[in-house]
């Protein structure tokens, strides 16, 4: 249980370490410009193209494209995944609980697995709200 606890506790560390580097760095991502001479998309194509291909209706060259929408997404997808993660073991605490038919080291193991799971579903919320509210201040977004 102690190697749990220190796995959590590493863990939550680095999603901060990662979190607060991520927010600090004012990077801005550049866009590419058009040169018009069908480079690197083939007979007749370019930039423009190519970016018109995927949905990209047009690119203004030199243009700073904020990346606090691109973290936002990445976090987002990060916690949700997390998210569910958590759950799934508070389901599978509850599927143990069920079926330990009265033994009492499973029963606590069941409970300890829920336990974790919603601890965990707790500090990954918070980490949600926290990470974003760091994210909207630094970033403006």
């Amino acid at each position: 249980m102690s190697r749990i606890k220190e796995i959590a506790k590493e863990a939550g560390a680095a999603l901060t370490i990662a979190a607060l580097t991520v927010a600090t760095t004012g990077a801005r991502v550049m866009a590419l410009p058009d040169d018009g001479e069908g480079g690197g998309g083939g007979a007749g194509g370019g930039a423009a193209t190519s970016n018109a291909q995927s949905g990209v209706s047009r690119v203004n060259p030199g243009a700073a494209t904020d990346l606090y929408p691109m973290i936002q997404l990445i976090l987002n997808m990060v916690f949700g995944v997390i998210g569910v993660v958590a759950v799934v073991m508070i389901v599978i605490g509850g599927v143990n609980y069920t079926t330990s038919q009265g033994d009492s080291a499973k029963v606590q193991k069941a409970k300890n697995t829920i336990m974790y799971g919603i601890i965990g579903l707790v500090i990954v919320l918070l980490s949600f709200a926290i990470v974003n509210f760091v994210l909207s201040g630094l970033l403006g977004g």
